[in-house]
C-alpha cells in the first residue's frame, strides 16, 4: 500500500479573516481523501499562538478551552522538515514531519507573503503563491499599478498613507471627489473579505469612509464607482501554464458584496457559469490568466471582475490568492462547473505545490568562488 502523504492544514490566524478561515479549514479538511492523506491540523489562534492537536479545529470554532492542548511550532530548518514541539509546553509532544502545507489562512500573516517566507525557509512544499506573488496579491495599490503597467484594465483609483489624509485632509478630499467622484469605494490597501470596505455616495460618508478604512491599514486605497456593474468572478489553476474556469456572477444581497452578503446572511445567490456573451466570457479568462502571471502567482487565484451592464466594460477588480474554501465559495464551485470536483481540485492543488518545489529544488543556492577570498 502507498503511503499516504502526510498534509499540514494550516487556518486560523492574526487576522479579521479568522473566522472566514476556520470556516474554509473545516471543508478542505473534509474533501481531502483519507486515502491517500494523513491530515494534520494547525491552528493558529488569534493571539499567534500554533496548536497541532487533532481537536485544533473544533476549539477554535468553539473558542474552547486551548490551555492544555500541545503546541508545536514550524522551524526554518531544512533538516526538521516540520512542526517541533516547544519545551515550555506542559503536554507530552513529539515532532511532526509534514511532506506539503495546505494553508488556509486568509488575511495578514497568511495570505501576504509573511508565512510563505516561513515555508520557504523550512524547504516545505505548499499549496499556492509564493512570498512575492502572495505579498503582490495582498497589496491592492502594488496590485494595481502592476496591472495598470501591463494593460489590463483596472478601475481608476487614489491611494494615500492614511498619515497624508490626517495631515491634509481637504487637499486629498478635493482630488477625490475631483478624479474620482461619488459613488466610490474605500478599502484597506491590504486585507480581504470585504473588511473595511464601504462604499461613498458624499463628502460626509467619504469621510467617515477613510478613517474606518484606516483602523485596519495605514494605507488606503479609493476606487471609483462603476455604475450598473455586474459582480464577476474567475479562477485560475496552475503554475507557469496557468488555465482559467467559466466566470461567474455573484447576486449581492446588499448594495455591495460586504462581509456580511458573503457570509452572514446567506441571501447572496450565484450563476456559474456567468449568463455573458462568449467572446466576454473568453475576455474575462484571458484577462484572469494574464493577471495571474502579471503578478506572479502560483497554484491557486481568484480573479474578481466588475462588467458593466449595457456595454460589458470589463474592469479587474483584484486577485485574490487564497480564495475562500468553504461550502458557498466561488473557487471550487466555478472549478466544479468546469468539470474538475472539490477532491480532484484539492488533489491538483497538492500535486502543483510539489511540482513547483522540485522545480525550486533543482536551482543551486551555493557558489563556489575561485579563490577564498573571503578568509583574508
Amino acid at each position: 500500500m502507498a503511503k499516504k502523504i502526510r498534509v499540514g492544514v494550516i487556518f486560523g490566524g492574526r487576522s479579521v479573516e479568522h473566522e472566514v478561515s476556520l470556516v474554509s479549514a473545516a471543508s478542505v479538511i473534509s474533501a481531502l481523501d483519507k486515502e491517500k492523506y494523513d491530515i494534520l491540523p494547525i491552528g493558529i489562534t488569534p493571539e499567534g499562538r500554533w496548536l497541532s492537536s487533532g481537536e485544533a479545529l473544533a476549539l477554535l470554532k468553539e473558542k474552547g478551552n486551548i490551555d492544555d492542548l500541545p503546541e508545536h511550532i514550524l522551524v526554518p530548518d531544512p533538516r526538521k522538515r516540520g512542526l517541533v514541539p516547544l519545551r515550555n509546553s506542559s503536554a507530552e509532544v513529539s515532532p511532526h514531519p509534514i511532506d506539503v502545507i495546505f494553508p488556509v489562512l486568509h488575511g495578514t500573516y497568511g495570505e501576504d507573503g509573511t508565512i510563505q517566507g516561513l515555508f520557504e525557509l523550512a524547504e516545505i512544499p505548499y499549496v499556492g503563491s509564493g512570498v512575492l506573488g502572495s505579498a503582490l496579491g495582498m497589496d491592492k495599490v502594488v496590485q494595481k499599478q502592476l496591472l495598470r503597467e501591463a494593460e489590463l484594465p483596472v478601475t481608476p483609483d487614489i491611494w494615500f498613507y492614511l498619515e497624508e489624509f490626517l495631515r491634509a485632509q481637504r487637499k486629498l478630499i478635493a482630488s477625490i471627489e475631483r478624479k474620482l467622484g461619488y459613488p466610490c469605494f474605500v478599502k484597506p490597501a491590504n486585507l480581504g473579505s470585504s473588511v473595511g470596505i464601504s462604499k461613498a455616495h458624499d463628502r460626509k460618508e467619504l469621510i467617515r469612509a477613510i478613517q474606518y478604512a484606516g483602523e485596519y491599514d495605514l494605507k488606503v486605497l479609493v476606487e471609483k464607482g462603476i455604475e450598473q456593474a455586474r459582480e464577476i468572478e474567475c479562477s485560475v489553476l496552475g503554475n507557469e501554464d496557468p488555465i482559467a474556469s467559466v466566470p461567474g456572477e455573484v447576486i449581492p444581497s446588499n448594495e455591495f458584496y460586504d462581509y456580511d452578503a458573503k457570509y452572514v446572511d446567506g441571501k447572496s445567490t450565484s450563476v456559474i457559469p456567468a449568463k455573458l456573451p462568449r467572446s466576454v466570457a473568453t475576455k474575462v479568462q484571458r484577462y484572469a490568466v494574464d493577471g495571474f502571471k502579471v503578478l506572479n502567482c502560483s497554484g491557486m487565484a481568484r480573479v474578481d471582475f466588475l462588467v458593466t451592464k449595457r456595454r460589458n466594460r470589463i474592469y479587474l477588480n483584484e486577485l485574490n490568492t487564497i480564495p475562500g474554501f468553504t461550502s458557498i465559495s466561488m473557487y471550487p464551485k466555478l472549478w466544479q462547473a468546469s468539470g474538475l470536483s472539490y477532491p480532484e481540485l484539492l488533489d491538483r492543488l497538492i500535486q502543483l505545490a510539489f511540482e513547483r518545489h522540485q522545480a525550486k529544488a533543482n536551482l543551486k543556492t551555493t557558489y563556489r568562488p575561485k579563490t577564498d577570498w573571503y578568509k583574508r
